[in-house]
């Protein structure tokens, strides 16, 4: 199993480096002093600093239901999982389903496609499009394997927003056959023009719907949940406690100390879409400019803009590249097979203006020394 080449990038770069390969949130956003006074009151009480419950705090999971309830998606506490991050979600469910095969998109996410590795999950790559997988070949597939990772919104890498068409019939296809998607939506409050449905709510009893405060609040928090079946949750919860016994406490208590303010959070989130719209604008128009070679589409919320250069291998071009301390994350990283890709995918919500341009220009210039 390789390791992430974000990660190994995070590791080995410096701060002169323009780094446009993370999906890293835009600090400047962070609501810093509405999180401190959150924080301060977790203090205020020496029972928060105690052990709690395994699935989590039940005043937590009472807030994040309501959010679903609020989108029409019928969830109460017991439908809720807390977990250190999303990222542990998917491996409490891929320790679940461990040694059987999973169908997932091509390209899809590293830190994905790893968790199913060290669990030993078999996986099937299906093309992914503009719109979403390719639903006749998910029909087909799915029929066999019954269990399927999907990210619907903003899908990372690609930035691909599924139909609400091909939503429909991932839903049908599932309540047909049986057996389980994982849907994963830590993007999915980052649309710039109208939020989707979640596929889990057209099946919520075949359905793990994955959520994150990383890329809304503060990745330090390291908080995300499941939204899923309480009956199977009870099977997940045996999980984690093998894992970790239960979330950060203090982190706990400040989020559901800062979500006390439920207006407050919408708020942010509305801020939040207009500002990386805004940046996504700036950056695909500079990209237009400095790199007119690089084809690619504007996505309609995320955090990533994702194309390809005719005739260039982007890993060989990202070694060159960070020579030059400016980096991104070649599509390779995203396939079963690490075949030779011409694609990149570029996060545009972290960089300033000023370092978006400076690094795309030492881009543009790198690749004038490649043979016409």
């Amino acid at each position: 199993m390789k390791r992430s080449f974000i990660r190994e990038i995070l590791e080995s770069i410096d701060g002169e480096t323009i780094s446009f390969a993370g999906g890293l949130p835009d600090e400047s956003l962070f609501p810093l002093a509405e999180l401190k006074e959150a924080n301060a009151k977790v203090y205020e009480s020496a029972s928060n600093l105690q052990y709690t419950t395994s699935n989590g705090l039940l005043a937590l999971r009472e807030k994040i239901a309501e959010f679903y309830n609020e989108d029409g998606f019928i969830t109460n506490a017991e439908n809720i999982l807390i977990t250190t991050g999303s990222q542990q979600a998917l491996y409490i469910i891929a320790k679940y389903f461990k040694n059987i095969e999973i169908l997932l998109e091509s390209p899809s996410y590293l830190g994905a496609v790893n968790v199913f590795k060290m669990n030993e999950l078999k996986m099937r790559g299906l093309q992914l499009h503009s719109d979403g997988i390719d639903s006749e070949l998910f029909t087909k597939e799915y029929k066999r394997v019954k269990l399927a990772y999907l990210i619907p919104d903003f899908q990372n890498p690609m930035g691909s927003l599924y139909s609400k068409e091909k939503r429909e019939r991932i839903a049908e296809v599932v309540l047909e056959n049986g057996g389980y998607i994982i849907e994963d939506a830590p993007y999915s409050e980052l649309y710039f023009t109208e939020k989707s449905d979640s596929i889990s709510s057209l099946i919520p009893q075949n359905s793990f719907h994955l959520g994150s405060f990383s890329k809304t609040l503060a990745p330090s928090l390291r908080l995300g949940y499941i939204r899923a079946d309480k009956e199977i949750l009870k099977e997940f919860v045996k999980i984690k406690e093998t894992i970790d016994l239960h979330s950060c406490s203090i982190a706990q208590h400040t989020l559901n100390n800062y979500l006390q303010d439920a207006n407050r959070y919408k708020k942010h989130l509305h801020g939040l879409r207009e500002t990386y719209r805004q940046k996504m604008e700036f950056f695909a128009l500079a990209l237009q400019k400095y790199l007119p070679t690089f084809h690619f589409t504007r996505p309609k919320g995320g955090m990533f803009i994702y194309g390809y250069f005719e005739g260039i291998d982007s890993f060989e071009l990202v070694q060159k590249c960070i020579k030059q301390k400016v980096v991104f994350v070649p599509a390779n990283q995203f396939y079963l097979d690490d075949k030779i890709s011409n694609e990149i995918r570029f996060n545009f919500t972290h960089t300033s203006r000023e370092k978006t341009l400076e690094g795309l220009k030492k881009i543009a210039i790198i690749l004038s020394t490649y043979k016409k």
